[in-house]
Formats: C-alpha cells, sequence, structure tokens
C-alpha cells in the first residue's frame, strides 16, 4: 500500500486479535528516523499490552540489546477526546458481549463535516450503551461488527447491526468483522438503502457501490 509512516495507534480492547503485531510498528519507527510512536488505550488494555510485550516496554531487561518499536503510551477514558494532526479521536463506550470496549468518534478539530467525517468505528460490537447513541449523532459514516446471520455472544447479527444503523440514520454504514459463511453478494443486496457489507478495497467516500441484481 505504499505506507512509510504510523503517527499513532489507537486500541478498543486487549483480545489478541487486536493486540498482536504491534511489535512490529519498529519497521515504522525506522522509516521515520526512530521516531517514537503513540499509543493509546484503555488502562486494561495497556496492562495487557506492557505483559504481552515486556520485551518492548521493558527493552533494558532484555538479556541480548535488540530491535523494538519505540512507544509512548497513553491512557484514553470514555468520551475524553485525541486531538492529532487536525483531526479529533472520541473514546466511545461499547460492549463486546461482557466485555466492556471503545470504539472511537473521528471528525476533523474543526468540527466541519468533510467527505466521510464525522465517522464512527465500531467494530466487535454486540450492544450499544445507553450513553454512547448522543455520540453516534450527526455521522456522515458508521462503520459496524455485523458478524453473521446467526445468534452470536459477544457480536451483533447481520440483522442487529442493520437496526442499530438504521437508529443511528448515518449517511453510509459498513458492516464489517463479517464471517467466511456470509455469501457477500447475496447478504448484501438484502441489506436496507444505505448500508453496506464492507469489502476489501473499499475506499471511504467514493461513490457508493451499485447493489447486485
Amino acid at each position: 500500500l505504499g505506507l512509510w509512516r504510523c503517527d499513532a495507534v489507537f486500541f478498543t480492547h486487549n483480545l489478541v486479535d487486536h493486540i498482536f503485531g504491534l511489535d512490529e510498528v519498529r519497521r515504522f519507527n525506522f522509516a521515520m528516523g526512530s521516531v517514537p510512536i503513540d499509543i493509546y488505550a484503555e488502562d486494561y488494555t495497556l496492562e495487557a499490552l506492557r505483559r504481552v510485550y515486556k520485551h518492548v516496554f521493558d527493552a533494558q531487561d532484555n538479556v541480548n540489546k535488540s530491535f523494538v518499536a519505540t512507544l509512548i503510551s497513553h491512557e484514553l477514558r470514555e468520551g475524553v477526546a485525541v486531538d492529532l494532526h487536525g483531526m479529533r479521536f472520541t473514546p466511545i463506550r461499547l460492549l463486546h458481549g461482557r466485555l466492556p470496549i471503545f470504539g472511537f468518534r473521528i471528525e476533523p478539530t474543526s468540527g466541519a463535516s468533510t467527505g466521510p467525517l464525522p465517522l464512527a468505528y465500531c467494530t466487535d460490537t454486540s450492544a450499544i450503551p445507553t450513553q454512547t447513541w448522543a455520540r453516534l449523532e450527526g455521522l456522515e459514516t458508521l462503520v459496524l461488527d455485523g458478524l453473521r446471520q446467526r445468534h452470536h455472544p459477544t457480536h451483533f447479527t447481520i440483522d442487529q447491526a442493520a437496526d442499530a444503523a438504521l437508529q443511528v440514520g448515518a449517511g453510509a454504514t459498513y458492516l464489517t468483522h463479517i464471517a467466511h459463511e456470509v455469501k457477500h453478494a447475496t447478504v448484501d443486496a438484502q441489506l436496507p438503502e444505505g448500508i453496506w457489507l464492507s469489502y476489501d478495497g473499499l475506499v471511504l467516500g467514493a461513490p457508493l457501490p451499485e447493489r447486485l441484481d
């Protein structure tokens, strides 16, 4: 993809499919001239990162000196925005089964809508707490967990995700975290107007894809 820099990493929660691979951002440290990379996460996620990546966060204790990522940790708190490079990232509370996690509302610091922004990124979601709905108002784009058509204890089904998306009323909603069993073209054609299954190569702000017949 031609990526040569990583300015920051935001974590939603501490499960392995969301934290594994952090060690490899060291390549971006190198490409950026050894500039440290800021990471942002809730307290319990930071604790997990320090445990899993002890060789990174306590590099001075390594038996052999090694090439590890250089990171600066920042604790996230619900509703407390982080402003970076003209963008505002606001952590919003979601539930992943019984695990409280973060999604993010992302918008320009100016507050003006532009292209696909404001956008809310809400993966691994099975419920939206009452206090979070207000933070989902006025969205241009919603990215929402929609795993499959069968019930799952820690993810929205596609129908549950579509119902939540209709309540939010974003300009466009893209369902993500889709299981392999979902027949993409068939299910996508059955979704309400303005709601789509995500796909590889999707570009936000590009013309919305036409429904397949």
